[in-house]
């Protein structure tokens, strides 16, 4: 198999009004059904308990520590932090081969457009990193007119870069002082960018969504092919039944504390992505 060529508008079929629609309805599927936010976590939080004082509220008497101390206490709380969300998004020219037309890479992008709106949609700043050679790199904005912006620059990408996801995931773990979200959009090929994730998960709220084509399933329909490695450029031999992944990579992330979702992209995924992010309530490091 060979990558495509040529920008992302030529390979996902279609144009600006027609992307930023699908971004939006994706947006819209995500938070159906839920009125929690899998990017601030839910509700108030608890911040202590001081003694009670005239005027306030009976039922926020901390009655655990009541009983106690002997005196009334309250609970005080306080709003839950805007926690920024960082999208890593793999660049490089393993995520453009595609067995079914449509490449990794462009359903990555239009993911990572429903994830950010999602976000904006909580007030969660969100800042996007492209996870290849060329420089991306953007601050997190709350503005959503600045986010299509930057995913209309993704869709034109060429791919012809390597991965640089290690060393971008090295970068972050430099700069990042707060806690933060990194969601991770990567087919994950790249060794050593596991073990940087799970350093960076000891800090902050890691989530990989690793998307896989078809074909690395040894789901191909043509027999014996000769292929060509998206990044490398060398030439292989295969059989359409020879399969490139394997399980280790979740795993790996699991044993790490990382929450992890394999995408495969000729399959739905809105609502197995849906469930995921559900979940993360009572899984994800975000929701402790």
């Amino acid at each position: 198999m060979k990558p495509l060529t040529g920008t992302l508008d030529s390979c996902d079929g279609l144009d600006s009004r027609q992307f930023a629609i699908a971004v939006r309805r994706l947006a819209d599927s995500l938070q159906y059904g839920t009125d929690s936010s899998p990017f601030v976590g839910s509700g108030v939080e608890y911040a202590q308990s001081r003694p009670y004082a005239s005027g306030d509220p009976v039922k926020q008497i901390d009655w655990r520590v009541t009983a106690r101390m002997g005196r009334p206490f309250i609970k005080e709380y306080e709003a839950p932090k805007q926690m920024p969300v960082y999208l890593l998004l793999d660049t490089s020219g393993s995520m453009s081969v595609s067995s079914i037309g449509v490449s990794k890479y462009a359903w990555a992008v239009q993911i990572a457009g429903g994830l950010a709106l999602a976000a904006l949609a909580r007030m969660s700043p969100v800042g996007i990193v492209g996870c290849g050679e060329k420089k991306f790199s953007t601050k997190p904005s709350l503005s959503r007119h600045q986010m299509f912006l930057w995913l209309h620059q993704l869709r034109h990408f060429r791919f012809d870069e390597k991965t640089t996801l290690t060393e971008k995931l090295e970068q972050l773990s430099k700069t990042l002082t707060n806690r933060a979200m990194l969601i991770v959009l990567s087919d994950l090929r790249q060794p050593g960018a596991n073990r940087k994730l799970k350093l960076l998960a000891q800090k902050h709220d890691c989530v990989g969504l690793q998307l896989i084509d078809p074909a690395e399933f040894g789901r191909l329909r043509s027999g014996i092919f000769r292929g060509e490695e998206a990044e490398t450029k060398q030439t292989f031999t295969g059989h359409s039944q020879s399969h490139w992944f394997d399980n280790e990579t979740a795993n790996e992330l699991r044993r790490g504390g990382i929450d992890h979702l394999e995408l495969k992209i000729n399959q739905p995924f809105i609502h197995s992505l849906r469930g995921f992010l559900r979940k993360r309530d009572c899984l994800g490091r975000g929701a402790r």
